[in-house]
């Protein structure tokens, strides 16, 4: 790849101070240019050598924005204006991507303006002497039948585009579909470093969320914990993309089905002591998104750890992390190292449930889908998109291990966030590999 992981030495300053507090709004619309302008100087480039596509256009309205659209705005515009068209025309000899947008203003430091209405007063007749000028060889729109972030384009700007289009250029019109989801996937050495912090502070919002400073076992119940995660957001002057949730397994309830489980109906649960709790959280910082599941055991009277048989289950969930991600191949698509994961897993005599998926400027991103919790046996259409280089995931995954000293099965849903590179996999910033302990 020619992809070059580039640090500015203004970026790796700001990067310092990010690592001992979240940063006031000012800075960190200062940080989300910085990084967009690394990204269009050296992400793009390479997704767009590497899909072969030479002109991609991206067609969007105020309140109505295409979701590419929106990781490529500047800091301070929190919406489209009027019809936005960014147009970016890739020149392979110079390795450089020219970025235009038919507006009447550039948008932010990186995209310039390329429509002065004063003299061609149809905004869809300047974009075409756009094309005219250089003379694609593939016009690229965000349509896609498997991705909803790739599918941006209304039926009303594809109509009027595809009308406006001159017969010559129709048959070039593609889907951006790989280059709107590379763009998308595809981190930055600056944005990993990034999501070390992100991914940290999500850890230690858990870590104190499932403490004696939050819970008090027969008085505290399920959703004051989540409500405290949800608060302590807020004050952290951080924002969540999905509402928390936290649940029970104990001894003496059943096993709840996957779908019971995903519906959260035992909100409210008072937590007592002996119960494994589990929580599915999530932040969102500097565009970037964690996802991260983790559980912890309420200790009984005279207890000062985890029973063993607890011990031993959750070893398991961390055997089948371990499976998973040592099926990580570049070039191999998520319905492949799906099903490799899950036959060796089997063959060690586990019960794995694998629904792993992208992860970075949106919580449920673009890429490869690695299984869904009811499709084990592959994902048509995104479980057979490739894996990349430099792209994170939530590894996200479950055991049902039998726990004879219960007399029933447990679930141990475990979700941490990693990172695919040269270097192979790695957790951005470690996993849990033992039992959160509540007093």
């Amino acid at each position: 790849m020619r992809y070059i992981l580039l640090l500015s030495l203004a970026l790796i300053t700001t990067i310092h101070s990010v690592q001992s507090q979240i940063l006031p709004e000012r800075d960190r619309a200062s940080l989300i240019d910085k990084i967009l302008a690394e990204r269009f100087d050296h992400v793009l480039p390479d997704i767009m050598d590497r899909t072969g596509i030479d002109m991609w256009i991206l067609i969007t309205r105020e309140y109505n924005e295409d979701p590419v659209v929106k990781t490529m705005l500047p800091s301070t515009w929190l919406n489209a204006r009027r019809r936005t068209i960014l147009v970016f025309n890739y020149d392979s000899d110079k390795f450089k991507v020219e970025k235009l947008a038919v507006a009447r203003y550039n948008i932010g430091d990186n995209i310039t303006s390329a429509w002065n209405k004063e003299e061609e007063p149809d905004q869809w007749q300047a974009l075409l002497k756009i094309i005219e000028v250089r003379n694609p060889k593939k016009i690229a729109l965000n349509y896609s039948d498997d991705y909803g972030i790739a599918d941006g384009i209304s039926k009303t700007d594809y109509d009027v585009f595809m009308n406006v289009l001159p017969a010559s250029y129709k048959s070039r019109v593609v889907s951006a579909e790989p280059l709107a989801v590379g763009w998308i996937e595809t981190r930055s050495a600056v944005e990993m470093q990034l999501f070390e912090e992100l991914v940290g502070v999500t850890h230690d919002i858990i870590n104190e969320a499932f403490s004696s400073k939050v819970i008090t076992p027969g008085k505290t119940n399920t959703e004051d914990v989540v409500w405290f995660m949800r608060q302590k957001v807020t004050d952290l002057g951080l924002e969540t993309w999905f509402h928390p949730t936290i649940d029970i397994q104990r001894s003496d309830e059943p096993l709840e089905s996957h779908i019971t489980a995903f519906k959260n109906h035992n909100e409210g649960q008072i937590i007592l002591p002996g119960d494994l709790l589990h929580c599915d959280f999530g932040i969102t910082y500097l565009r970037l998104n964690t996802d991260v599941q983790e559980h912890a055991y309420v200790l009984k009277k005279g207890e000062t750890q985890a029973p063993q048989f607890l011990v031993d289950a959750f070893a398991k969930g961390n055997q089948v992390q371990d499976i998973f991600t040592s099926h990580f191949e570049t070039g191999k698509t998520g319905n492949t190292i799906l099903k490799e994961a899950l036959t060796e897993a089997r063959s060690e005599g586990l019960r794995p449930s694998i629904y792993t998926h992208p992860l970075g400027l949106y919580g449920h991103s673009a890429g490869p889908t690695i299984g869904m919790w009811d499709s084990q046996e592959g994902v048509p259409g995104t479980g057979d998109y490739k894996l990349f280089e430099n792209t994170a995931y939530a590894i996200e995954l479950n055991t049902t291990v039998n726990i004879p000293e219960w007399n029933k099965d447990i679930r141990i849903m475990l979700e941490e966030d990693g990172f695919w590179g040269p270097k192979g996999f790695e957790y951005i910033n470690k996993r849990q590999e033992e039992l959160i302990l509540v007093d």
